[in-house]
């Protein structure tokens, strides 16, 4: 008996649907995104220079942050909580003096931040923001 030699039927996957599905689903995924564009300070701290001192005229407000984070308003020490409170109290006294924070480049940034959002409540508009030593 002889045999008969028949190619087999090759089963073909069709993987067009496949691929139709996938780029629907991509579009969907890129359409439904929600893009949130999230609100920050943009803060660069300038470097220390050692032939720029500034003087400081009584008619500041000087705001220092040493190296432990320790917030002073004009040569008294004050915790963070009360930051806005002696602002208020400072900005009364003198509204047209400039804010002048002298933060220590080690400082946490934290500090900086509480004393610009409680200068942006007091609302102070002159503000400058310098390094010590």
């Amino acid at each position: 008996m002889r045999r008969r030699n028949r190619p087999e039927d090759e089963a073909e996957i069709n993987i067009t649907p496949m691929l139709d599905i996938v780029f629907i689903m991509l579009i969907f995924f890129i359409v439904t995104t929600s893009f949130v564009r999230e609100k920050g300070l943009d803060i660069s701290r300038p470097q220390q220079s050692e032939q720029q001192v500034q003087q400081e005229d009584t008619g500041q407000i000087v705001v220092r942050i040493d190296s432990t984070s320790q917030i002073t308003i004009n040569d008294r020490s004050v915790d963070e909580r009360a930051v806005r409170a002696n602002l208020e109290r400072e900005y009364a006294r003198a509204p047209k003096a400039p804010l002048i924070i002298a933060s220590h480049p080690d400082a946490d940034t934290n500090s900086l931040v509480v004393v610009l959002d409680s200068a942006n409540v007091v609302g102070i508009d002159n503000i400058s923001v310098a390094t010590t030593r």
